[in-house]
């Protein structure tokens, strides 16, 4: 038999045999599982939660009739010291004409002010209607942090090792690459919120028997369940707005840092310098798509009158749980977007 020859005169190789492609999500997902600080960051959030159940059992303790008259002594003592500096306030001729009473000292304090009688004792108990709902917007935050730095390295890692250009080479299409990153993200970020409320659940139940009252109202555990799930959505959000930072950045530590940059210094100074702009700002946001029944913000819209003095007024500004959610997901969407955007275009030197 003769043997096909290549236009060179050298033997043809062999046809390799069409066969199945390795799935890119599979190959994500045991890159994701593989990296091992991402596993610290997750063993450290466990441990992080464990300690903070364990420290929370030593703030709170079942109560008695007896301290909770005293408490309640101590309660009114306070509503009526209070009352007295407002009528002494009230009397006082300093105050401007023409300006409402409640507006210029204040409204008249009641017990429902200071939270109850339970907040004047040392260890008061763990009520199961008041503070499950607070356990899981705390755990919706912290579970966020988490994820962000999760997010972060996921992508800051590859770019530092160049690992991400080599897999082009085996799946050239970068679109693809990145919605198979993000779509692995999302899920593992997804399962640690799940995990996160579901723990609390658990650690309310207990904190509620062995230290305070598990009585619940109507319609409790729907209140609970909802912002449980919007902390899912949370920590979702979060973990790809890490990633997305960091993707922009090429670099694990400068998102990090880019992050503290706004956290602590933007939003800081918009607070105090450009009041207006508060319900925009991230954080306001987070609280108002997890908290139940949104958060409440003040915007002060002082000004400087003729004499220089300056005024201070201002009024309160509710955001709703849907407010926060479309502010978050059109950051998010803008960052990682970006990110994508450039990732597609941009030559990867």
């Amino acid at each position: 038999m003769s043997t096909a020859l290549s236009p060179v005169g050298t033997p043809a190789a062999p046809a390799t045999p069409a066969g199945p492609r390795p799935s890119l999500l599979r190959a994500e997902v045991h890159r994701f599982r593989s990296r091992r600080l991402i596993a610290l960051l997750l063993v450290l959030g466990a441990v992080g939660f464990l300690g903070a159940v364990l420290l929370a059992s030593t703030q709170y303790a079942k109560t008695s009739p007896e301290v909770l008259a005293e408490a309640q002594r101590r309660l009114d003592a306070v509503v009526v010291e209070q009352n007295a500096y407002r009528e002494q306030c009230l009397s006082s001729p300093d105050v401007p004409q023409g300006v409402p009473a409640d507006a210029y000292c204040g409204p008249e304090a009641t017990a429902e002010n200071f939270g109850g009688p339970e907040n004047f004792i040392e260890h008061r108990p763990f009520t199961l209607a008041t503070d499950g709902l607070a356990g899981a917007l705390a755990v919706a935050v912290a579970a966020s942090a988490v994820t962000f730095l999760v997010g972060a390295t996921s992508i800051g890692a590859e770019w530092s090792s160049r690992s991400l250009v080599a897999l082009l080479f085996w799946q050239p299409r970068r679109l693809r690459v990145m919605a198979a990153k993000l779509a692995v993200l999302a899920g593992a970020a997804a399962l640690v919120g799940l995990l996160a409320q579901g723990g609390w659940v658990v650690a309310a139940r207990v904190l509620a028997a062995t230290r305070g009252s598990a009585q619940v109202p109507a319609g409790f555990w729907g209140d609970l369940l909802g912002t449980g799930a919007r902390g899912v959505l949370l920590v979702v959000l979060t973990a790809l707005l890490g990633f997305g930072v960091a993707h922009l950045v090429r670099n694990t530590a400068a998102s990090l840092g880019a992050g503290f940059l706004y956290f602590a210094v933007v939003e800081s100074a918009v607070r105090n310098l450009r009041s207006t702009w508060t319900p925009w700002l991230f954080t306001e946001n987070a609280l108002a798509l997890v908290q139940h029944g949104g958060a409440k913000v003040y915007v002060d819209e002082g000004y400087f009158d003729a004499a220089g003095s300056y005024q201070s007024t201002g009024r309160e500004v509710v955001l709703s749980n849907l407010h926060g959610g479309l502010v978050l997901g059109a950051v998010v969407l803008a960052v990682v977007g970006l990110g994508v955007l450039l990732f597609a275009r941009r030559d990867l030197d």
